[in-house]
């Protein structure tokens, strides 16, 4: 069952230069593991994360650092979440996420789906 489905779509150009113009906003919005990496790819972090506060309806229980963007070995995307991030998951009954992350000319796009195995409140 969907629990939610959030999208987000970032301009490059500005994240990039947003990221020059304010450093503090690597500690403020990144995990640990993900300040290294290139603006791009935080990019691609940036607008997962906001793609996951608009399925779950808003970032109550939500912390920037407490979720990450990890690559599996084919480069596919996924979000690995603790602390209060993953109990709020949990609230929601999200045990699946699905995640797809695109860029193409100036624009990235990601796309999140949130769903619970259990196919239904049982509880």
């Amino acid at each position: 069952m969907i629990v939610g489905v959030g999208v987000d779509l970032v301009d490059l150009a500005r994240f990039e230069q947003k990221l020059a113009d304010t450093p503090a906003l690597l500690e403020r919005l990144f995990h640990i593991d993900e300040r290294g990496y290139s603006p791009r790819r935080l990019a691609g972090s940036f607008a997962a994360k906001e793609a996951l506060v608009k399925a779950l309806g808003g970032p109550d229980g939500l912390s920037w650092t407490e979720i990450s963007v990890e690559r599996d070995s084919l480069g596919r995307p996924w979000l690995r979440t603790q602390g209060a991030s993953a109990q709020r998951l949990d609230e929601a009954g999200a045990d699946r996420i699905h995640l797809s992350i695109s860029h193409d000319g100036g624009l990235l796009t990601a796309y999140l789906i949130a769903e619970t195995s259990s196919g239904g409140n049982d509880a």
